[in-house]
Parts: C-alpha cells; structure tokens; sequence
C-alpha cells in the first residue's frame, strides 16, 4: 500500500510552507487538495504556491479545470490517484496538502454512496433560492441537517442544493458521511492539521485578503467577465464577486476587502468544523518545526519499506 503524507488545516494557517518544507527534506512532491486552486488563471484570488515554491517543489492538480467548470470530490480523487501512483513510482513521497475536507475524504476512504442527481428538485431548489434568497435555502437545510448547515455557507448554493438533494433520499448529508468514515483506508497515511490560535489565524487571513486584491485579483475577475460576456461563471472560490462589484463601481474596495476577510473567516471556521469529524487527525499547533517533524515522518515512511 503506497504511504501517503497529507497536510491539512485552515485557509491562511500555512499548510502550503509546510508542505514545500517537508517535500524538500523528504523527497517529496505535492499533490493540492484545494477545490479552488484546481483553476486555470485564478491564481491571485486563490493564494496559489508562489512560482518560488513551485519551482523548488513539483506540484500536481493545480490548473486542471475551468472557471466555472466544477471539480467533484469522485473526479478530483480520480486524477489525485493518478498522480500519487506517479510519485510513489518514482520513489518520490506524496505530500497530499490542502483544506477542502471531501476531496482528502474521497482520497483516504474512497466516495461516499449517496442518492444520485435529482435534475427536477434541483431546478425547484435553485428556483426557491433565486425567489428567497440563498439563506432561506440555507435555514432549510438547518432544519433537516443541522450539521451540514455548520459545514456549509449560506451562499454556497451548490452545496446547500447537494445537501438537500441527499436528504431528500432519506439520509442527511451528515448520516451518509459519518457512515463512510468508517469505510476501509485506501492508502497507509498521515493526517496532520495545522491548528494556529482563533486570533492568530484570523490575524492572518486579514493580512492575506488585501494582497491577493493586490496581487490580480481585480485583474482575474476582469479577464473572467472578458472571456464570459460581462457575467462571471458559477462556483468560482471566495472574493471573485466582490471584485466584479468593485469593476462595477458597485462596492468600495476597502468595503470589499472587509467582506472577503469575513468570508474567509467563515469558510476557516467550517474547515475545522470538518476536520474535527475526521478519524485519525493529529493536530499540530504552529509554530512548527519541519525538520523534527520530517525526522519523524522518515521513520514512519521507512517502516514501510520492503
């Protein structure tokens, strides 16, 4: 069975320094389970590894999809197997590093069985949410699946509708998933999840949401509203919204910032909710020392070996 490193946490808690780290001590290459970064051209707005870290280290499935263009968790596992088997052909260790808790799910335990896509209460619910608004679909789903509605924000219509979809089947979200927790491991793994103090993380999710504006995101969302006739595509990652409405002259941007840097918080809090349901999680408080750390993952590695 290949061994399998993943690196997990909140968005802005390090966990792409981390990975380059220990990639560069221990032979490893980085394979990115982060549902926004897997973009072509959304760079700035997603906080990618600078050319820097990709250069020192390779990198798998960042830039394998279009804005707009949706990656599930069964796809994106897919292509994550395809890449881990080239790692470990090449004697090299795969460094799985990323926040979105499904696609590390779909990875280790496999894809959970759901009911399938239900196109007619799907275009009901999408109808409810364009009448009502996304948070009275949001409060539905509250009272169906409470804990769904924890991991889920009140905007993320594709998700909500996914969850109501499942529970409409007879199970909620939340009773399929924990089911499949248990489901036999794919691969010999470690779990590590960087868990940095409330303050120090929202600190730092602050600090990063002006530099990604700074850094092209007001560029990126221009080029999308270019390539898509003046309207951005659906399920694009946090901030790029906000940025159309500042092209629009709609929204100040320090206005915008304060709102992407609230989105951000909300969204880590729902990373950590996640991973506080997973098995075998060993939490690592920041600061961390990555070659104490990589002495111990060699030996953990090297028990492996034939």
């Amino acid at each position: 069975m290949i061994s399998v490193l993943c690196i997990a946490g909140p968005t802005a808690s390090g966990k792409t320094a981390l990975a380059v780290a220990l990639a560069r001590r221990l032979g490893g290459e980085i394979v990115s389970a982060d549902s926004q970064q897997v973009y072509r051209g959304l760079d700035a707005g997603t906080a990618k590894p600078t050319p820097e870290e990709r250069a020192a280290v390779p990198h798998h499935l960042l830039d394998v999809a279009e804005p707009g263009e949706g990656m599930d968790a069964a796809r994106w596992a897919a292509l994550a197997d395809e890449a881990i088997a080239g790692i470990a052909a090449r004697g090299r260790l795969p460094i799985v590093a990323g926040g979105t808790g499904l696609y590390l799910r779909a990875l280790l335990r496999g894809v959970a069985e759901a009911p399938g896509r239900d196109p007619a209460l799907r275009a009901r619910l999408e109808e409810e949410a364009a009448r009502e608004g996304r948070p009275a679909l949001h409060r539905r789903l509250a009272e169906v699946d409470p804990a769904a509605a924890a991991r889920i924000g009140p905007n993320d219509l594709v998700r909500v509708v996914r969850a109501l979809e499942i529970a409409a089947g007879g199970r909620t979200q939340t009773e399929v998933f924990a089911g499949h927790a248990f489901a036999a491991a794919r691969y010999r793994y470690r779990l590590l999840a960087l868990d940095p103090p409330r303050a120090e993380l929202h600190a730092r999710i602050d600090a990063r949401v002006p530099l990604l504006f700074s850094r092209g995101l007001l560029a990126e969302t221009a080029a999308l509203l270019a390539r898509h006739g003046g309207r951005l595509p659906a399920k694009l990652p946090l901030g790029y919204a906000e940025a159309a409405e500042v092209l629009a002259g709609r929204l100040e941007p320090g206005e915008a910032t304060r709102r992407v840097q609230v989105a951000h918080r909300r969204y880590a809090r729902r990373q950590v909710v996640w991973l506080r349901g997973e098995r075998e999680v060993e939490w690592l408080a920041p600061p961390v020392d990555p070659d104490a750390l990589a002495a111990g993952l060699a030996a953990w590695r090297a028990a492996a070996a034939p």
